[in-house]
């Protein structure tokens, strides 16, 4: 029988649905701490938080849970329930210690592709084993800095230049960031200290691609091989997908591509109302498929991304990317300024992002005068 065809609306609300975008999860009067807290249980589910800049990942639970405090966060980071390591993409994730002992195996063969492809010509005739060796030794005896490593590193290694040799122990040493990085409140450089040392506990001996697609689908699901793809930065996934089939439904999108999902995960309306949001730099919902339409019109993909290598907040209006915002703090004062990419954009839209902000500034600056400007694509900067 032909799949059933979703369309990208339908998409968009399976997946915001899955995110909690839709209905923010309650965190008052449930234990807000600890493996068993509802904090915890959301970097679970979600597979963790893009997690590039210290503190986006605070701002994307605020996105999603009722009554989040930044504490919530700080806490688990502080009592290492929670870590900051490279995941998928390669890049800094912030995950459970128990997803970072299960997942960083699977990921390894895109740490070992950035590797070679970056660093490979700048390494050629270190012994990279070696390498690995002692920046693991190093890094278990004090966390440290990729400076700090690099410079040590270069005492056995003087023809290899600093960068490239911190770079090979990142890449092949399962490395965690420690506080007080990305604590709440607190400042600090990134130091860094294998993440068995850090927790205690050897990384999975035998790592579950299964399970891996799993826990996409349940966040991200419905989507195709080539968006578990993207979202991991791993390849060759459809021999892993396609033996899962008869546990899986199956449906396809506007363009006929196949899309797999969990029997029992949630798939909303088209039609179901999704109220404004503000997600911060590097969210994974927009990251997370290579077919980015389910969020974003081809044009607004543009705006978003003006500056290369620049990952703003976004705005949320009916599910779908609308604008983007930022946060400047000075002199007691605290402002966000979300640029809409729309010139017509109703009352009540613009309220509703009004109040989001004041939401997020609530947070980020308590004690600071709040401003919320509105301002559309190509007006001159307020």
């Amino acid at each position: 029988m032909p799949a059933e065809v979703l369309s990208r609306r339908a998409l968009n609300r399976a997946v915001l649905a899955r995110q909690d975008l839709l209905d923010r999860r309650p965190v008052a009067g449930a234990r807000r701490t600890g493996a068993a807290g509802p904090v915890m249980a959301m970097v679970r589910h979600l597979g963790g938080l893009q997690a590039q800049a210290p503190f986006p990942p605070y701002y994307g639970l605020l996105a999603r849970l009722d009554g989040f405090q930044p504490g919530d966060l700080a806490g688990l980071l502080l009592s290492r329930d929670v870590v900051r390591i490279a995941l998928m993409r390669g890049t800094i994730h912030l995950v459970t210690a128990d997803d970072a002992l299960a997942w960083r195996p699977l990921i390894q063969p895109v740490l070992d592709r950035a590797l070679a492809t970056v660093f490979g010509p700048r390494l050629a005739g270190a012994d990279l084993a070696a390498v690995a060796a002692a920046g693991r030794a190093l890094t278990s005896a004090e966390p440290l800095t990729f400076a700090e490593l690099g410079a040590t590193l270069t005492r056995t290694w003087p023809d290899h230049p600093a960068e490239a040799l911190a770079q090979a122990v990142r890449a092949l040493v399962p490395l965690v960031q420690v506080p007080p990085r990305a604590v709440w409140g607190k400042s600090g450089l990134a130091r860094h200290t294998p993440a068995d040392v850090w927790l205690g506990r050897p990384l999975a001996g035998h790592p579950d691609r299964p399970e891996l697609v799993r826990r996409y689908l349940a966040a991200f699901g419905p989507a195709t091989v080539q968006d578990l793809q993207a979202w991991s930065g791993l390849t060759r996934l459809r021999e892993i997908v396609h033996p899962m089939r008869d546990r899986l439904r199956v449906f396809a999108d506007e363009d006929g591509r196949e899309l797999f999902d969990l029997p029992d995960a949630p798939r909303p309306g088209p039609d179901v109302p999704a109220p404004a949001r503000l997600l911060p730099e590097y969210d994974n919902l927009i990251l997370s498929h290579d077919d980015r339409t389910r969020f974003l019109a081809a044009g607004d993909r543009q705006q978003l991304f003006r500056q290369p290598n620049v990952f703003p907040g976004s705005v949320l209006l009916d599910g779908f990317v609308a604008g983007m915002w930022r946060l400047k703090r000075a002199r007691g004062t605290a402002t966000i300024t979300v640029e809409l990419f729309r010139d017509r954009v109703p009352a009540r839209d613009r309220d509703a992002v009004t109040a989001e902000a004041a939401r997020v500034l609530a947070m980020a600056a308590p004690a600071a005068a709040p401003e919320v400007q509105l301002v559309t694509a190509g007006s001159p900067p307020p």
